[in-house]
């Protein structure tokens, strides 16, 4: 028996802008999505690099922001120009926590998910 990553999975507030964010920061396509009774599910990619999805979960009449508690959990990406990248995410405002001595930075969701910002190696 074995076992692969499918996905994870985000809830989150604002549908529209989050898709926005994930494009815009990360590059990430809507690969589908499947509607419910009260809740959108889209599930986005990293256009075909990893089989791994993130999946957002909008329950459409939630008003009140999602608790992450202290929010020790993340996704981490890693990225083939580290500079650039961190040159993008700093102009978008949305690093939220850099590790120099790691060579590592994390941005932030606009529902306040870290993401891990590594370079390839």
């Amino acid at each position: 028996m074995e076992f692969q990553f499918a996905h994870n999975n985000f809830n989150v507030l604002d549908l529209e802008k989050s898709l926005s964010f994930y494009k815009e920061a990360l590059g990430f396509e809507e690969s589908h999505r499947l509607e419910g009774p009260g809740f959108t599910l889209v599930y986005l990619s990293d256009g075909g690099k990893t089989l791994h999805e993130l999946e957002l979960t909008w329950v459409h009449d939630r008003k009140k922001p999602y608790d992450l508690g202290e929010n020790e959990f993340h996704l981490a990406v890693t990225t083939d120009d580290y500079e650039a990248a961190h040159k993008k995410h700093e102009a978008m405002g949305c690093i939220c926590y850099e590790n120099a001595a790691m060579g590592i930075y994390f941005i932030s969701d606009p529902d306040g998910y870290w993401v891990e910002v590594l370079p390839r190696k």
